[in-house]
């Protein structure tokens, strides 16, 4: 914002002083990030800058870890790069397996934290539901309590019941990012229904809607832009996931961070800052969608974006 004409000499160092102070602290949270970056591209196997790297010599830079992503794991990766060389990747690349790993058990809780999340966030958002308190921090509590401790209790959880011998294929990690995701989908639906007005659904009533019918019609596509956001959320959190699939996944379970959490400990290579790179891009691309559906939301409940 900027200052009025009528600001003092002390406002306006104020002033400054703040922006300097906001500046300083987002390059430190950022800064992590802006190392991995150009390190993914160095051309030597060595997670520092090289002399080449800092005089800015494109010989030093090289795209070799990104293509190490899709060869690493492959029967032939020296083969001719046609269809049956990219078969081999789909079929035999460690990190693309991972990837897919990532995305089907990303898809899956997702859409289990999202559906419970939605409902949950509706029956908390009404006056009459009684202790709604209560039940609200029970259901963000995988939010609070250090993740170590809900995957040592899902891991005696799952022992228990003999989850593994189910037959059904990421069955374990799917329920427990799941349950990761249902605080973020409960946390932004509820937020998007403190404006709602609840006239509309009695509305809806009078004029003989069916609760599923309002609910579809009235509700959903005001509160539409929460969901996705809330979906989002969970979503990134499935996909950053790794100590949960540590105590709880199968061997033929590897995600993306659990083979980054592999590659550290048995073969350090800048490869790992390529996976980095790429999920922060994902990252980014995701936390604008979530700021995109956030105004909207605003602008459909009638509040200006700030």
């Amino acid at each position: 914002m900027a200052l009025p004409n009528h600001a003092s000499t002390l406002e306006r160092v104020w002033h400054y002083t703040y922006l300097v102070i906001c500046a300083l602290i987002f390059l430190f949270l950022i800064a992590p990030i802006l190392v991995v970056i150009p390190l993914s591209f160095n051309i030597e196997p060595y997670f520092t800058f090289t002399e080449k790297m800092l005089k800015l010599d494109p010989t030093g830079y090289s795209m070799r870890w990104y293509d190490l992503l899709l060869t690493f794991g492959m029967t032939d990766p020296d083969a001719t790069r046609n269809a049956s060389w990219w078969a081999d990747a789909w079929a035999n690349a460690n990190w693309i397996n991972a990837a897919k790993n990532s995305v089907i058990i990303g898809f899956f809780s997702t859409l289990i934290a999202t559906v419970l999340g939605t409902v949950a966030a509706l029956g908390l958002s009404r006056p009459e539901m009684p202790y709604r308190r209560v039940i609200m921090a029970i259901l963000i509590s995988p939010m609070i309590v250090p993740i170590i401790i809900v995957a040592t209790g899902l891991f005696f959880f799952y022992s228990s019941i003999s989850i593994q011998d189910w037959g059904i294929p990421y069955l374990g990690v799917v329920l427990a990012h799941a349950t990761l995701g249902i605080p973020f989908v409960i946390i932004t639906v509820t937020a998007t229904l403190v404006g709602f007005d609840h006239s509309l659904t009695r509305a809806a009533a009078n004029l003989g809607a069916d609760p599923v019918t309002t609910f579809r019609r009235v509700q959903m596509p005001l509160i539409l832009p929460g969901v996705i956001s809330g979906a989002l959320f969970a979503f990134v959190t499935s996909f950053d996931e790794v100590v949960v699939v540590l105590f709880v996944g199968g061997l033929d379970e590897q995600t993306i961070p659990r083979q980054m959490w592999n590659g550290i400990r048995e073969q350090i290579s800048p490869a790992i800052l390529s996976v980095a790179t790429i999920l922060v891009i994902i990252s980014i691309a995701l936390l604008t969608t979530v700021e995109l559906l956030r105004r909207r939301s605003e602008r459909l409940r009638g509040i200006s974006p700030s």
